[in-house]
């Protein structure tokens, strides 16, 4: 099997470096072929030429893009190349490559299409589990998209997911830009699409700042919701 792994940052300069070290200490082990390729999203600190110093695989958007474009462009890299699956990690350290297994098995079983990684099975809790006012935001997003799919995802803003070549094929062409882990979750359920979610375990960010406060946590809720409600009314593309 050919995994790439996507991965996005946006002045990373921090973390960037011991996020690709992580993946270099188990890709010699691990019982696939594993490549990555960062995509540089515009960062205006020292990110890229961190990532040209150690002859890291990456690509630069020449402006800030936003995630939904970087990880598209990640998604058309592993559609050209025939990648088998297709990996978003993110650049700040926050996921944890050891759960990686975990994440791709319902995908080389062929039990999912898409595989999302949870915090919040309780078979499996992660260490990290955010802050009391994202997991509330994640909780009622939770409960409208079963309400509008009959599908429940419990870790609904998860970034750390993996999608076989279908998915790769629909991601390359069609990626949400706004909202994109929610919006792209009912995209695939809308299609028919299977999805499961797997349990893995996430860290605090290694560097930088967040740029989600309390209270755009709530404007993000109210028009994640909306935007949802419009896909669905969408006719579905070919």
């Amino acid at each position: 099997m050919k995994i790439l792994l996507i991965i996005p940052a946006y002045n990373e300069e921090e973390s960037i470096l011991s996020t690709i070290s992580s993946i270099e200490k188990i890709r010699e082990t691990f019982p696939h072929q594993l490549d990555y390729l960062v995509i540089n999203d515009g960062s205006i600190d020292s990110t890229e030429d961190i990532l040209k110093q150690n002859k890291i695989n990456y690509v630069t958007l020449l402006i800030n893009s936003g995630i939904g474009v970087a990880v598209q462009t990640g998604y058309k890299f592993a559609l050209e190349n025939e990648y088998d699956i297709a990996v978003q990690f993110d650049g700040d350290g926050q996921h944890d490559i050891n759960s990686l297994e975990n994440l791709i098995s319902s995908l080389i079983t062929k039990k999912a299409d898409l595989a999302v990684g949870s915090r919040f099975l309780e078979e499996k809790k992660s260490e990290f589990q955010t802050t009391l006012m994202r997991r509330v935001g994640i909780n009622i997003l939770s409960f409208f998209i079963k309400a509008v799919s009959g599908k429940r995802i419990r870790d609904t803003t998860s970034g750390y997911r993996a999608g076989n070549k279908k998915v790769i094929k629909e991601f390359a062409k069609r990626y949400p830009t706004k909202y994109p882990e929610p919006e792209s979750i009912v995209y695939l359920l809308k299609k028919g699409y299977t999805i499961k979610e797997c349990p893995v375990n996430m860290f605090e960010r290694q560097g930088g700042t967040s740029s989600i406060t309390p209270f755009k946590s709530v404007r993000y809720m109210i028009d994640v919701c909306s935007a949802i409600l419009i896909l669905l009314l969408l006719k579905e593309e070919d």
